[in-house]
């Protein structure tokens, strides 16, 4: 039986894509196949009469400096692949307090702080912030790519590095929800709003559930009085790019408009792959950058049925609306790179149509757009529920009416800067969790599993079945590029084994 591959990745996210460039990287012959036009799953670009358009993530960190704790900077680097990268030190806010421009460090944060609350709510600031260094401190020194492929969490690494011993006393927290630290140092109402809004717009869920490893590493990158955010010049697709270009380097390829229906078993073995074309190929390892319950939906239903089972009832987070804008850009000079919108506090971060997040690249990236206009991406962060659409089809008369009832929220948002938005706009298109499945093959369009790290980590890269790995959202890390991208690693790890990874890890001094 001919291999097509010694490993198929199923799925060209940043996840797939960091894990194929690592196995290529360590010599193996590896094959990535994706179903769209376009790699990059959730972070691909597209084109539409000469405006660049992003699909999903729009707030990056952690690109612009080395050393950097952010898991895709270290992919990057290892396949040598640098990134231009714009940097900004403020975006606005829309909130119940105010229309609001936040600078992004300590100092930026605060200033807003004591405008709107006083020197007390400041100081409390302090105090949090002075509780979170040494758990940020912890795990900048457990970097994630020198996690073993097998660890679901953190203790068992305890042992392996001296230079963790000084972080003992913070390493508890890293495995935990964010929440209870907040509840713990944090009660201006403000404060605790803003976290958690930053939590839901990293994992999709509230602080309650969201991990605080996560957190921690985001505080200490975001209030470090030198930091700044990012933005690759030619958005996300630069970042996808980079990573294809890199995997292809070390002879790694990529296959588009390659639909995999099911895994080919060999017993209790993954030998391969069947395409929708009815095409099989055969590997040693495949690894499915696919969603949780995708994955389980490619096994046969008797493999590992238990395990499979598990998956497919995977609780999930919210979809998405989305608004993509092409438009006349005279004399708006003063827009912001993001706008940040909370219409009620009282109702909860997570409640439908509650918060918007709004991103215009071009204000700092013009060569995204035909010259004297802007591109625009608006979302919902995972709040939108799929039970609103589960019964409509993309194209009908229905489905175009509740599209344009849903997506209102993005146009009254915009028009309270742009009031005559709509009769600037070139390119206007609109969509839902229907588009977001479409296009991504996700779960009911869904962000990701909405596993709680108050009941645990998500689950690792490993599976029950022989031959087969996961990584991307639905694995732990969890949610967001630098846990996708560091999944891939693992995986990676998992095929390549521990020297391949001492080598990279002395290769990238961590």
């Amino acid at each position: 039986m001919p291999k097509s591959a010694e490993v198929i990745v199923i799925g060209s996210g940043i996840g797939g894509l960091c894990c194929a460039g690592l196995t290529a990287r360590a010599g193996k012959d590896v094959l990535v196949l994706e179903a769209h036009s376009q790699p990059g799953g959730a972070a691909h670009g597209f084109e539409r009469q000469g405006y660049h358009f992003e699909s999903g993530p729009s707030l990056w960190s952690g690109l612009s400096r080395w050393p950097s704790s952010n898991p895709l900077a270290q992919i990057l680097r290892a396949l040598d692949q640098p990134l231009d990268v714009l940097t900004y030190k403020d975006w606005d806010v829309l909130f119940p307090e105010g229309h609001l421009r936040v600078g992004v460090g300590g100092n930026g944060f605060e200033r807003v702080v004591e405008r709107l609350r006083g020197p007390g709510a400041v100081a409390e600031w302090q105090r949090f912030t002075a509780v979170l260094q040494p758990i940020a401190a912890a795990a900048d020194a457990l970097p994630l790519l020198a996690l073993p492929a097998s660890v679901d969490g953190i203790g068992s690494l305890l042992s392996r590095s001296g230079r963790l011993v000084q972080h003992l006393p913070a390493i508890r927290h890293l495995s935990g929800a964010f929440g209870p630290l907040v509840d713990r140092h944090l009660q201006d109402p403000f404060l605790r709003h803003w976290v958690d809004l930053l939590c839901f717009l990293i994992s999709g869920m509230p602080m309650a559930d969201t991990n605080a490893a996560a957190m921690a590493t985001l505080f200490g990158e975001w209030f470090d009085p030198e930091s700044c955010l990012d933005f690759p010049r030619g958005g996300s697709a630069a970042v996808v790019n980079a990573l294809v270009r890199g995997m292809e380097s070390y002879g790694g390829r990529l296959r588009l408009g390659a639909t995999v229906t099911r895994l080919l078993l060999d017993g209790d073995r993954v030998i391969g792959v069947e395409l929708s074309n009815g095409e099989t190929l055969h590997a040693d390892v495949v690894v499915s950058n696919a969603d949780a319950w995708g994955t389980a939906a490619l096994l046969p239903e008797m493999a590992a049925k238990a395990w499979r089972q598990e998956r497919l009832s995977t609780p999930g987070c919210h979809s998405f609306l989305h608004l993509h804008l092409g438009f006349d850009a005279n004399g708006l000079e003063d827009l912001p790179i993001h706008t940040v919108w909370v219409g009620d506090w009282e109702r909860g971060i997570d409640s439908e149509r509650n918060a918007v997040v709004v991103s215009i690249p071009t204000v700092l990236d013009p060569t995204m757009a035909p010259e004297g206009h802007h591109v625009l991406h608006a979302y919902t962060p995972a709040n939108e529920p799929w039970s609103m659409w589960a019964g409509l089809q993309r194209g009908t008369p229905a489905y175009q009416e509740k599209r344009g009832q849903r997506c209102q929220v993005f146009w009254d948002v915009l028009e309270q800067r742009i009031p005559d938005l709509r009769g600037r706009c070139k390119v206007v298109m609109e969509g839902t969790p229907l588009t977001h499945r479409h296009y991504l093959s996700t779960h009911q369009g869904s962000y990701g599993p909405a596993l709680s790290a108050s009941k645990g980590l998500f689950p690792g890269v490993t599976t029950p079945v022989k031959g087969l790995l996961q990584c991307g959202a639905s694995c732990f890390p969890g949610i967001g590029i630098p846990p996708v991208a560091a999944s891939g690693a693992m995986a990676a790890h998992a095929i390549t084994g521990r020297k391949a990874q001492r080598d990279l890890l002395r290769a990238l001094d961590l």
